[in-house]
């Protein structure tokens, strides 16, 4: 991208493209032609499993009040309490929080380019898959990353934060 382009993206997708952009990720933003807000139409909308799309899930520290962001892999629950015990009492974010402390709205919270920085965690399911898709600020927009790109970007640990899968009989 040379910034031409940028112009005619949302804001949250162009704040998030100049940081792809000064970390020199490969990929840009791609805006789907239809909404993302979820794993699942994410996932719908791009023809790769749920598990592929690494979600932004943001809560709020009670302690202080900073937001707390796990990104996770789209086919996982965020276990609320294991998250706890690594970064300290959080509860539930509402959207006037989110997009406060983000600057996104729910449905399109990217893993970059936040208004004020989160504490991150990243979820270790998500290193199952060779290629990930995440939210780029708006909940139309996503871009295509490798698991490990998250840890430069975000700067986060890898963590087991989500709840156990159910065991599948034989």
């Amino acid at each position: 991208m040379c910034g031409a382009e940028l112009h005619a993206l949302p804001e949250g997708v162009q704040r998030v493209a100049r940081a792809l952009q000064d970390a020199n990720h490969p990929h840009t933003p791609l805006m789907l032609d239809g909404a993302a807000r979820t794993a699942q139409e994410a996932a719908d909308g791009l023809g790769v499993q749920l598990g592929q799309i690494a979600k932004s899930v943001i809560f709020k520290r009670k302690q202080d009040g900073v937001a707390v962001l796990v990104v996770t892999s789209g086919d996982r629950r965020v276990d609320e309490k294991k998250v706890s015990a690594l970064v300290g009492k959080i509860g539930r974010a509402d959207a006037d929080f989110v997009k406060a402390h983000t600057g996104f709205t729910i449905g399109g919270v990217s893993p970059v380019a936040h208004l004020f920085p989160p504490v991150t965690l990243l979820d270790q399911d998500l290193w199952r898959f060779d290629e990930i898709w995440a939210a780029a600020g708006h909940p139309h927009a996503v871009f295509r990353l490798l698991p490990e790109d998250l840890k430069p970007l975000t700067g986060a640990d890898v963590a087991d934060v989500v709840q156990s899968a159910p065991e599948v009989a034989p």
